[in-house]
C-alpha cells in the first residue's frame, strides 16, 4: 500500500543535508533535465497526469502553460509553503526530512517555466521548518547547485525565501501574491478566463510544495513510470497525514486509488482505543464531513472523494470516534475561520462571526429552533458570494455537518 518516492529519504539519517541527499539522490534528475528543451519538459509533466496536491487538484501541466511563450516580461514559480489548512501537515515533512528534493523540484519547474527565479512563501509559525530550508537553499548556493550556473549548465537561478506572517487566507494563491508583494493578503477576484498568477505584472505560477516535490521523479524516470501508480485520472502518490482519534497518527505516502477503510485499519492502526469511528474530514477542515458508513467504497482519489459529496483536499485526515460531540466541532471550526476572515468580503466578515455567535449561542442552551434554522441560511449567504472559497468553506461546513448529524444539533434547541 505504501509506494515511496516523495518519502523515500525520510528516515534517512541528516537526509536534509545536501552530502546525504546527494548520496541518495537528490539533484539527479538534473543530468536528464538538461538533455531537454523547455517544451519537453513541459510535456513530460503533461503526460505524467501530475495534479496540484494543495487541494484544488488541478493538471499541473495545463496550468504551467498559462505562461506565455515566448514572454516579453520575467517569468516567476513561488511555492506555497504556507501550510495553514487545519489537519494538514505534510509539505513540513518534505522541509524538515528532505528540503533538498523541493530544492530540485525548483529547478526543474523552473527551467520548465523559464523562471530564472523562484520565490517559497512559508507560514511564519513554521520557524523551525524556514531555518532548515534556508540552510539547504545555503548549501545549493555554495555548491553551484543554484546560482548563476547549475551545476554548470547555462542556466541561472535564484532562490528567495519569504516568511508570512501567520495568515490563514495566504494560503489561497492569490492572497499569497498579494502579500509576496508587500500588500495586505487579500484574495483577488478571479479572471474571466484562465490565466497565470501575476506577481508584480509578471506571468507566474504557483504551486505547493509536495506537487513541485513529486517533478524530479517524473523527469527523472519519466512519465510512464509515474503513471504506474495510481489511477488513470489520479496517477501517482500522494503523501496522506492521518490525526485525531487514530492509533498511529503521522503522514504516509501511498498511491491514488488506495481505499480509505484499508488506509485507516491497516496503516492507521485502526481508531484510538478500541472505540468506534462516527466521522472523518477526508482533506482538512474546510472539506465535507463525512460519516463512518459512508466510507466503506469510497478511495483515495479526487474523483472517488468527489462523487461521494466530499473532496481529496490536501489529504488531512482527521477521524473522529464516538466520543466527539458533532457541535462541539463545529464551534471549534467556526472560531477557527471567524478569526482568520480576511474580512475583504462582507459576506465572509459578517456572516462567519454571526455563525460563529449562533453556534455558540446554541451550546450554551440559549439557542431556538429558529437560531438553527438562522444558521442553515447563513450557509446560502456564504456559499458563491465572495471573492475567494474561505466563505464558502463555512457553508460546507454548515451543511454537512447539520445534514449528517441532525439529532445532535436540534438536541440543543428548543
Amino acid at each position: 500500500m505504501i509506494k515511496k518516492i516523495e518519502s523515500k529519504n525520510f528516515e534517512i539519517e541528516n537526509a536534509h543535508s545536501l552530502h546525504v541527499a546527494k548520496q541518495h539522490g537528490r539533484y539527479s534528475s538534473l543530468e536528464r533535465l538538461f538533455s531537454m528543451s523547455s517544451e519537453e519538459v513541459l510535456d513530460e509533466v503533461d503526460k505524467s497526469g501530475l495534479r496540484g496536491k494543495g487541494g484544488g487538484g488541478a493538471p499541473t501541466g495545463g496550468k504551467w502553460r498559462l505562461i506565455p511563450n515566448p514572454s516579453d516580461k520575467p517569468t516567476y514559480l513561488i511555492v506555497n509553503a504556507d501550510e495553514s489548512e487545519p489537519g494538514t501537515f505534510k509539505d513540513r515533512q518534505i522541509l524538515e526530512y528532505d528540503p533538498h528534493l523541493l530544492l530540485e523540484g525548483i529547478i526543474c519547474s523552473s527551467y520548465a517555466i523559464k523562471a530564472h527565479h523562484a520565490y517559497i512563501y512559508i507560514r511564519g509559525e513554521y520557524a523551525f521548518w524556514a531555518k532548515r530550508l534556508q540552510e539547504a537553499i545555503d548549501e545549493a548556493y555554495s555548491e553551484g547547485i543554484i546560482g548563476k550556473t547549475i551545476l554548470g549548465h547555462d542556466y541561472e537561478l535564484d532562490i528567495t525565501l519569504h516568511r508570512g506572517a501567520g495568515a490563514y487566507i495566504c494560503g489561497e494563491k492569490s492572497a499569497l501574491v498579494e502579500s509576496l508583494e508587500g500588500k495586505r493578503g487579500h484574495p483577488r477576484l478571479k479572471p474571466q478566463q484562465k490565466e497565470p498568477e501575476w506577481f508584480f505584472g509578471c506571468p507566474s505560477v504557483v504551486n505547493n510544495v509536495e506537487t513541485i516535490s513529486s517533478v524530479p521523479y517524473i523527469i527523472k524516470e519519466g512519465f510512464v513510470a509515474y503513471r504506474a501508480y495510481g489511477t488513470e485520472k489520479s496517477p501517482g502518490t500522494m503523501l496522506f497525514g492521518m490525526s485525531g482519534h487514530i492509533q498511529n497518527p503521522g503522514v504516509y505516502e501511498i498511491q491514488f486509488g488506495e481505499s480509505m477503510s484499508e488506509f485507516i485499519d491497516k496503516i492507521g492502526g485502526g481508531v484510538k482505543d478500541g472505540k468506534k469511528l462516527k466521522a472523518i474530514i477526508p482533506g482538512g477542515s474546510s472539506t465535507h464531513v463525512l460519516r463512518a458508513d459512508e466510507i466503506e467504497d469510497i478511495t483515495l482519489d479526487y474523483e472517488s472523494l468527489r462523487a461521494h459529496g466530499s473532496s481529496l483536499g490536501t489529504g488531512g485526515m482527521i477521524l473522529m470516534d464516538e466520543t466527539v460531540f458533532m457541535p462541539d466541532v463545529v464551534k471549534n471550526l467556526f472560531e477557527f475561520y471567524h478569526h482568520e476572515s480576511c474580512g475583504q468580503c462582507t459576506p465572509c466578515r459578517e456572516g462567519v462571526g454571526w455563525s460563529d455567535k449562533l453556534m455558540g449561542k446554541i451550546l450554551d442552551g440559549n439557542g431556538t429552533k429558529k437560531d438553527l434554522d438562522t444558521l442553515i441560511d447563513l450557509s446560502f449567504i456564504l456559499n458563491g458570494k465572495t471573492i475567494c472559497v474561505f466563505a464558502p468553506s463555512v457553508a460546507y461546513i454548515i451543511d454537512s455537518y447539520i445534514s449528517k448529524f441532525k439529532d445532535e444539533f436540534y438536541s440543543l434547541v428548543k
